[in-house]
């Protein structure tokens, strides 16, 4: 195993999932939203899918994309229209209504789903298969990875969701909460600029 290509990897994956994107500031603002443990879900979601899109997609089922490249146009868009969506859905949030059910964190499907229509993501699981693939032996090598990937992703997705959940003494008013959850929104929507940068 080549020990100076896998540090490059680790160095990687924890710049893909250490800095802001879509999943982290979600969680931020789902952690002060509802608190840790009702965004445990959620942060298992986005741990437990990516994982899975990076064994699936370097297992072969990536081949799909190659096959059928308008797949990656319709994924891109799909995604870039689902976050401005989550971004709305954000901005409108205020901290939860004592005995309100209707509405709450995001699910472990929601997010584990998401994944698949997630452009910062994307660029990890292409960078990833592409550039470190020589980590290892196939199939070893995307073992690895996903390994790498999982425990990078519970890691970064606990420390945002602490982070958010940290905040909650400080931000108590319902309009404290709601303004912090417009700049989370604001800053989701500007990491679709990539997708439009690349249209």
């Amino acid at each position: 195993m080549p020990h100076s290509l896998l540090i490059a990897f680790v160095v990687f994956a924890a710049v893909m999932f250490f800095t802001p994107g879509p999943n982290n500031i979600m969680v931020m603002s789902s952690g002060l939203t509802y608190g840790f443990r009702r965004t445990l879900p959620h942060i298992a979601g986005v741990t437990i899918g990516f994982a899975f899109m990076v064994g699936a997609v370097g297992i072969g089922f990536g081949t799909i994309f190659i096959a059928f490249p308008v797949l990656q146009t319709i994924l891109k868009y799909a995604g870039a229209a689902y976050l401005v969506y989550l971004a709305v859905t954000i901005a409108m949030s205020g901290p939860p209504k004592p005995g309100e059910t209707g509405r709450g964190p995001m699910t472990f499907w929601g997010a584990a789903m998401f994944q698949w229509v997630n452009v910062k993501g994307w660029v990890a699981v292409i960078g990833t298969i592409t550039a470190y693939a020589a980590i290892a032996s196939f199939p070893f090598n995307i073992v690895l990875q996903v390994l790498i990937f999982f425990a990078m992703g519970v890691a970064s997705i606990t420390t945002w969701t602490l982070f958010g959940s940290a905040l909650r003494p400080f931000l108590t008013s319902p309009t404290a909460v709601r303004a912090f959850n417009i700049v989370m929104a604001i800053l989701l929507l500007a990491s679709l600029y990539p997708v439009f940068m690349d249209a």
